[in-house]
């Protein structure tokens, strides 16, 4: 049985997107998200069909480690700019379900503005560093300069007891200039760096917030794979909202995949 499937790409962050709205198919998706003998990609999503009222679709996303996860903010971008193109929604504005609850993209040609949820609670550590939860959870460090031993370092942390069971992404990030600040993130499913992490971008940015005093506003973020913005509000109760993660998302080529986890790109 053949599959059709698109590849992506937001900042570098890169995913295989599969229409399930007729009927989910069975995935293998460890062996497809493999850069060797697969497509290769950091994480698959499915287009699933939705029965809320007003909401155009569910977004299925699975880590290249073959697991259901949580809210993947540049695979949400990616999956709404799809849509459109498929027609759902209207051309420039679609509502979706993901892990995290609903969230809404504008689409204006190749640039998505995503919402975020609100973020109640940023939890500051003993040794300094931060941790929140943007949709998925994530450890923030502030540096001067991040250091060239990140990605040993980030998986030090994220395989520490304190974080190994559920599971953590972890952020480095230093302030290049006032509202431009530079990230690298370690994903855990992946359990390594990516080009880029919207979640992590966003988690990023409102710690940067909380550090300085920064109540409302911008926030460009340069990541590996390219940059992003974020947008916010802090409410008097010290809650994030009116969160938006904005930036490209890139129609990479198109494929069938098969039963006996080969594919055929176009």
């Amino acid at each position: 049985m053949e599959i059709p499937f698109v590849k992506y790409q937001g900042t570098g962050n890169d995913f295989i997107l599969i229409d399930g709205r007729e009927h989910l198919p069975t995935l293998d998706v460890k062996f497809w998200c493999d850069r060797k003998f697969g497509i290769g990609a950091d994480g698959l999503m499915i287009l699933a069909k939705s029965n809320q009222m007003g909401i155009d679709f569910e977004m299925i996303y699975y880590n290249s480690d073959g697991n259901l996860s949580s809210m993947c903010g540049n695979g949400g971008r990616c999956i709404a700019h799809w849509a459109s193109r498929l027609g759902i929604g209207t051309h420039e504005y679609i509502t979706f379900l993901a892990p995290d609850g609903v969230h809404e993209a504008w689409i204006q040609n190749d640039v998505v503005k995503l919402s975020m949820n609100p973020v109640t609670h940023i939890e500051k550590l003993q040794n300094g560093d931060f941790t929140l939860n943007t949709g998925s959870p994530h450890y923030v460090k502030q540096y001067s300069q991040i250091p060239d031993t990140f990605v040993s370092d980030a998986k030090a942390i994220r395989l520490s007891s304190s974080f190994f069971k559920e599971g953590i992404n972890v952020n480095f990030y230093r302030a290049i200039e006032p509202g431009i600040l530079e990230c690298r993130t370690f994903e855990r499913g992946v359990e390594n760096e990516t080009l880029s992490c919207g979640t992590g971008v966003t988690a990023v940015a409102l710690t940067h917030a909380e550090i300085t005093g920064m109540n409302q506003g911008k926030l460009s973020v340069n990541t590996q794979g390219g940059n992003l913005s974020i947008y916010f509000e802090k409410s008097v109760d010290g809650t994030f909202e009116n969160i938006f993660l904005e930036g490209p998302a890139t129609f990479v080529f198109s494929g069938l995949l098969n039963s006996h986890s080969s594919s055929k790109a176009q």
